[in-house]
This record gives structure tokens, C-alpha cells and sequence, in this order.
């Protein structure tokens, strides 16, 4: 996931300025991309405007700095989509962002596309508890410093223990995410339709 697909998605949400994208980055983004700088905001969106993907307008402020707002172009609006609902592969570890990124911007996808990504989430991480979870973890040591083998046992046990029931939530999470959008609780558009096709907004 590049930086290019979260500022796409955000623009595609409502237009922004430099400004306000960081001010996202710091706030909800958070948890997307970390540490975004300002200077890497306004670099993107130099990019991504010479590539055609955003455009901007100039916004006069009486006072102040005129503020450019950015919009995304048909050919991002694509860009975007083909990120976003294109072949998803899990990380090695479940708290990669890129998982948490399809989902924020879930709206622009239909329930057929996030279930794809939901399925092959839940199937990795299954695989993955099966595989892992009592796996030998016995250690065979050989310090050549001072070191507490008993000490490192435990914590590295509670790790373990903290580490499985993280993984056991996000499965929980997803699973139980996918069963409400199968029975309908998380949109009043149907099941096939797509996102911005009026004619399926009543259908349900």
C-alpha cells in the first residue's frame, strides 16, 4: 500500500488541501500510515497531479495564502479501485495497515468484493493459528553473558499467550464483521449491487 492509495481514497471521500489530508494523517490516519510529514503529502500530491490522477483548483483566501483543494481525476478514481478491490495478500503480520486500509474505505466497494477480502483474511490467519499456535517453542540457550533462562521463559510464554489471543480477536472481529454484512446489517443496499447504483439503494 502506498501513501498515493490512502490520500486517493480520502480525496475520492470529499476534495482536501495539503493541509487538511496531513491534518487526517494525524488524526484517523493514524492508524493507516504513521509519521506522514507534510513535505511527503505535498510530494505525493505534486506526483500524483503530474501523473493525472488529482487536480486542483485555487481557493482565494482574503488575508491568507490561497489554499489549492485537490480532486481526483477519472484516471485516480481507477487507480484507486484497481488498489483497492485487485487481489488482496495478507502480510506476515495481521496488524499490516493494508488490511485496515481496504476497510476504511469499504463504501467505495460492493459486499461481493469486501467479502473476498474478508475470506482470504480469515483463511490465512486460521491457517496460521493451526500452523503455529502449539508449535515447539522451547529454546536451547547458550549465553555468553549473564542471563536468566527462567526469566526469558516466562515473558517470552506471556507473549505468546498475549500474541494468540490478539490473533484469535482479529479473527473473531473479521468473522463476525462478514456474518453481518451476509445478513444485511451493515448496508441497506443489496447484496450485488455496487457502490453509486441508485437503482439498488431500495432493494432490500
Amino acid at each position: 500500500m502506498k501513501l498515493e492509495h490512502i490520500l486517493l481514497g480520502v480525496l475520492l471521500e470529499h476534495p482536501s488541501t495539503g493541509y487538511e489530508l496531513k491534518k487526517f494523517l494525524d488524526s484517523y490516519g493514524r492508524f493507516l500510515r504513521s509519521n506522514t510529514q507534510m513535505s511527503q503529502v505535498y510530494r505525493s500530491l505534486g506526483t500524483m497531479e503530474k501523473q493525472a490522477l488529482v487536480a486542483h483548483s485555487v481557493d482565494p483566501r482574503p488575508g491568507a495564502q490561497d489554499a489549492k483543494t485537490y480532486r481526483v481525476t477519472d484516471e485516480g478514481a481507477t487507480v484507486f479501485l484497481d488498489w483497492l478491490t485487485g487481489p488482496y495478500h495478507p502480510a506476515s503480520r495481521f496488524q499490516d495497515p493494508e488490511l485496515g486500509a481496504r476497510l476504511a474505505f469499504a463504501g467505495f466497494m460492493s459486499a461481493e468484493q469486501l467479502l473476498r477480502i474478508l475470506d482470504v483474511e480469515i483463511q490465512t490467519r486460521q491457517d496460521e493459528i493451526a500452523r503455529y499456535r502449539y508449535r515447539d517453542r522451547r529454546e536451547t540457550w547458550a549465553p555468553t553473558i549473564p542471563f536468566d533462562a527462567e526469566l526469558a521463559e516466562s515473558v517470552g510464554e506471556r507473549m505468546h499467550t498475549k500474541g494468540a489471543n490478539a490473533m484469535d480477536a482479529h479473527v473473531a472481529f473479521l468473522v463476525e464483521l462478514r456474518r453481518e454484512l451476509l445478513d444485511g446489517k451493515l448496508s441497506s443496499r443489496s447484496l450485488t449491487a455496487v457502490p453509486g447504483d441508485m437503482s439498488a439503494d431500495n432493494t432490500r
